[in-house]
Parts: C-alpha cells; structure tokens; sequence
C-alpha cells in the first residue's frame, strides 16, 4: 500500500485527548476565551471607533473560534475512529462546554447590533473590514432579534450541553455498542452497525442481503423504544428553543441555517414529485436484471452481477488514484489539492470494528486544513464517497482566503461541491467502460444517488415533517414513527418497493443529528444544484474551474437564491431550473432503460 488508510491524528496533537498537547491547548483556548469574553463585555457600540473596535473583536473571536474547533473536532475524530475511546467522548464535552461562556459572551454582542437602526447599522457597516462580512453581520443582527433576555440564553446554552447535545450524543453511544448478529453463507458474522450497513448494500447475493437486513431491521426494533425516546426528545427540545425565539413554524429555522426560501424547497420537491415514475421505471428494470420476483429495501442498492462482468472493486489505493486522475479531467486545482489531502494522511478509510458509521469531512481546522472520515471496503460506492468527502475539503479549501465570517457556508451549498466531485468520477467512470455489463452496471451505481436523492431523501423530508407536525401535540410512539416512516417510503418510492424499512427513523443518524432538524433535504439540493453546474460545465469545459471556484468562494456571503442567479442566472423558486437538473438523472435512466432492454 503505497497510501495509508488511517489518518494522522498525532500531527495534531501528540498523544491523544489525554496527552500534554491537547491539555495545553485546552488551557490556551480558556485564555483566548477569557480575553474575548472581558473584550465583548467591554463593547459599547455607542462609544467612539465602536465600529473599528468591534472589528478587533471579531478578529480576535475568529482565532478563538479556529482554536475552539480545532480542538473539538479533534476530539469528535478521536470518538469516530474508536467509539470505544471514552476519554474522547468526555473531550468532547469538556471543549463544549469550554465553549459556553463565549456562546453567551456572543449573543450579548450580538444583541447591540440588534439595538441600530436600519440606517445606523448601515453606517456601521462602513468600516471597511465590516463591510466585507456584511452578510453574515446582517444574519447577527436578524437572529439577536430573537434572542430572549440574557439569563434565559445563558440557561439555554448550559442546557444545550445535557438537551439536544446530551440525546444526540446518547444515540452515537447507544448505537456504538450495537451488534447485529447474522448467519451468513460463509458462517457466522458480528458486524457493528457501520459493517452491517456496508455489507447489507454491497453483498451482491441476495439471500445474504435478505438475511443481513432483516437481522437490521430486528435489533434496530429491539433499541427502538430507546431511539423513540432520544428522538422525541430531540424534538420537543426543538420546537420548545424554536417558540421561546418566535419561530411560528418548525420549517423556519432550518431554512434560514440553509440560507434558502422556503418556496425554493418546495419548487424542489414538487419537480421529483412529478417525475417520480421515471425512477419507479429504473427500480422495476433493476428488479428484473437482479432476477428479483420483488424489491425490497436492501435491494435498492444492490450491484448488478452479470456472467461476464463482475462488479468493480478497488483498494484503496487503486480508488485513491482513480479519483485524482477524473478529477484533473475537470481542473487541476481539484487534482492537486486531492492529491495533497492523500498524501498528507488527512482520510481515515480502514475497514474495522469499532468506527462509527458514515462519512463526513470536518469543519476546516488548523488555519487552513480538513479531515475526511470513511469507511473503505473497495467497493464503487466508497470510491463516490471518496470523491464525495474531497469535493467538500476542496470546498473549504478555496475558501480560506475569505474572511474567516465569509467561510461559513450552509449545508445545502455544500453538498454541491461534493456532487459535483462524484459526477466527475461517475461520468468518467462510464467512459471507460469496456462492455455492455460495465456500462449499465456503472449507470446502476450512478443512479443509486438519483434514487437516494429523489426518493430517499424525499422519503425522510416527507417521515420528518409529519413526525414534528404530530410532535407539536405531545409525544409520538414509535409504532406510530414506524407507520410515519412507512408511509413516507411508500409514497417516495411510488410502491416499486415490496418489504419497507419501518425502523429506519431509527438507524438513521441524521435524524438524530443535534444541530438543526430536516438536515437531509440539502443533500437532494445539492445533487440538484450540482447537477445544473456540470450542466453548464459540459456547455463551456475550457476554463470552467475559476467559474466554478468563484460560485464556491460566495458561497458563505450570499443567499442560496442569489448564488444561483448570479452565476447560473438561474430562478430556484421556478420549476424551471429543477426540471432541467431532473433531465440529466432522467437521461441515465433512459439509456439504463434501453441497454438493458434484451436481457429482460
């Protein structure tokens, strides 16, 4: 192996959670925030230079905040890559709650930009290095508007650590300890959840699939009062925080942490909507090509096994270099700085017990860097999630010449450089197809994110929507949770799906995620949004990587609606601009429809 699969968690701070290095850190993050406290509680926004001040202010918040994240990034990483590592749990903690002061420090500085009126916060923003971070400043002043008085928020935030951070937290550790037991064909297996998952998607026989999701689906009910509880509590934490700030509805919050107007959302999912029977016509296909009298849930993903082509598997290294070879098809800033996250050991992609499951890529860290965490069996699918996690840490990388407040993109926003990564590596992947089999088996795995998009996801927008509806008038059991989820999936997938997956509410994390409810309806915009920006791309290739670095570097100073027409000229409150994005998913399923036609 010429690239090594586990990160290098020491070059950050030498001996763990527990080692001098990350204690003297924390002891110098306490400094930097005590500073920073007496600083802001000093601010008078009505004293002279007040404008020039607080931009030393926000200096000085900015290395505070890089050391804070630096630091409990870390600790979560230490967490994620053995969920046994109870030191690293309590890091977590301790840096969370390091942070609490500042948290509450902010909001009472906020509170002063919120006491300007409109023109006095304009001349306010004259100072030129507050006018360069206008945007996020303006999002400062809006959300200080809602805050309560200052011993409410403080209370608040003391009780965030043990409320929706305690049961997010209690989930992760409730689901590290779980074994799903299954008898296989070649003997008995104890996977973690992480394994499990991998195994049950990528087993291309279908018996194993069957076996290993229905011992899924069996232990997942056996916790499943458990998680019913968390994610009731996760909820009601919520919408109580949401009502105290003057929320009127729960879709409010998470779409202004988006940045995205709410008929956007709606345009969106009204355009799958419609087209919903062209993927239903893919999954029926699919079905016959498996040989399948019916699909079921862990069908959906399955590769397809033809007698002449096997599916594609890859070692990491192989995946590795695949990747920044495609990537410098499109451009190479891309390719180069692939390479360098490789080579520099910032992924940790072995396959081994005790991994929390899922991937991400971290918040940026250490000034300008980034770490990716995945889980690499050498399947296609983790070859797109490797490109998938890179097309985020190149987000985040084009970004640090910004100022640190022009960094902070929404969700929605990021999961575009990250489509937009996998595309890459999707197409280029169907042009070396050497056979009839490889080409559709490739369409197959480029359409399993389609259906993860349009039906997936819409599955989970639709469970968790009606979830909080019903939430607001007390507590949802979970056999009604399993009926939610249900219903959510039958009418997502269009019925293509024989056996459903009723306690997928509770093995899916994102659901239990504590920063913001309905984190999954970014993903389908940003496959959606990717999928217009490599449309325009394939319009115009020649120079298209400054174009679309400069979409990437306003991504954290302007609203999802004025990224879009600004540099797409694009409408997302009309169907227009979705239908399109649907057209080139619809295309895949066209040609998948026609090549495979005689072998069914």
């Amino acid at each position: 192996m010429k690239y090594n699969d586990t990160w290098d968690l020491d070059a950050m701070y030498q001996g763990g959670v527990t080692g001098n290095a990350f204690q003297e850190a924390l002891e110098t993050l306490v400094q930097k925030r005590d500073a920073l406290i007496k600083d802001m509680q000093a601010f008078d926004i009505n004293a002279t230079g007040a404008p020039a001040t607080f931009a030393d202010i926000i200096d000085q918040a900015d290395q505070y905040l890089n050391h804070f994240t630096t630091l409990i990034t870390y600790a979560q990483m230490a967490s994620d890559a053995d969920m046994r590592d109870e030191a690293a749990s309590a890091a977590i903690n301790k840096v969370a709650t390091l942070n609490q002061a500042y948290e509450i420090a902010r909001k009472g500085l906020d509170k002063q930009l919120a006491t300007l009126s409109d023109a006095e916060f304009q001349d306010f923003l004259a100072e030129p290095r507050l006018a360069e971070i206008a945007f996020t400043l303006e999002e400062d002043r809006r959300d200080a508007k809602r805050l309560l008085d200052d011993q409410a928020e403080a209370l608040l935030s003391e009780l965030q650590i043990d409320g929706l951070s305690g049961w997010s937290n209690t989930y992760s550790t409730t689901a590290s300890v779980m074994t799903i037991s299954v008898d296989l064909d070649d003997g008995h297996h104890d996977y973690s959840v992480g394994q499990a998952m991998n195994n049950m998607y990528a087993d291309p026989n279908p018996e194993n699939r069957a076996k290993i999701f229905a011992a899924w689906e069996e232990t997942f009910a056996q916790y499943g009062p458990v998680f019913a509880d968390i994610l009731n509590h996760l909820a009601g934490y919520r919408l109580t925080t949401q009502k105290a700030h003057g929320y009127n509805d729960f879709m409010e919050e998470p779409l202004e942490y988006n940045r995205i107007k709410g008929e956007t959302v709606e345009a969106m999912w009204q355009a799958v909507a419609a087209n919903k029977d062209t993927f239903v016509q893919f999954l029926n296909r699919k079905k016959a090509l498996l040989g399948l009298e019916t699909l079921n849930w862990q069908d959906v993903d399955a590769p397809l096994d033809f007698e002449d082509t096997k599916p594609t598997t890859f070692t990491y290294d192989e995946a590795a270099d695949f990747v920044v070879e495609n990537f410098r098809t499109f451009g190479d800033k891309l390719a180069d700085f692939a390479q360098s996250a490789i080579d520099k050991r910032w992924i940790e992609a072995e396959d081994r017990p005790g991994k929390r499951p899922g991937g991400y890529c971290t918040e940026t860290i250490n000034e300008d860097e980034t770490r990716i965490f995945m889980t690499f069996t050498g399947s296609r699918n983790d070859t797109s999630t490797l490109a998938h996690e890179l097309g985020h840490a190149f987000h985040s990388d084009v970004l640090t010449s910004e100022a640190p407040s022009n960094q902070a993109y929404a969700m929605n926003v990021a999961e575009t450089a990250s489509t937009f990564a996998e595309t890459i590596v999707a197409n280029a992947n169907l042009k070396q197809a050497k056979s009839k089999s490889e080409r559709l088996q490739l369409l197959n795995a480029k359409m399993e994110n389609a259906i993860a998009m349009f039906m997936n996801i819409r599955s989970r927008f639709l469970f968790e929507t009606a979830f909080y509806t019903e939430r607001q008038d007390g507590f949802v059991s979970e056999s009604r949770l399993n009926e939610l989820m249900t219903q959510a999936q039958e009418e997502a997938f269009g019925g293509a799906i024989n056996d459903l997956h009723p306690h997928f509410w509770a093995s899916k994390l994102h659901f239990f995620i504590d920063d913001v409810p309905f984190y999954n309806f970014p993903y389908t915009f940003g496959y959606m949004f990717s999928l217009g920006i490599y449309a325009e791309y394939l319009k115009a290739p020649e120079g298209f990587e400054e174009r679309y670095i400069a979409l990437l570097k306003d991504t954290g100073r302007m609203t999802t609606e004025e990224l879009a027409m600004k540099h797409l000229g694009a409408d997302l409150t009309k169907p227009d601009f979705w239908q399109a994005a649907i057209d080139l998913a619809a295309a895949d399923v066209k040609e998948f429809l026609a090549e495979s036609e005689d072998l069914v």
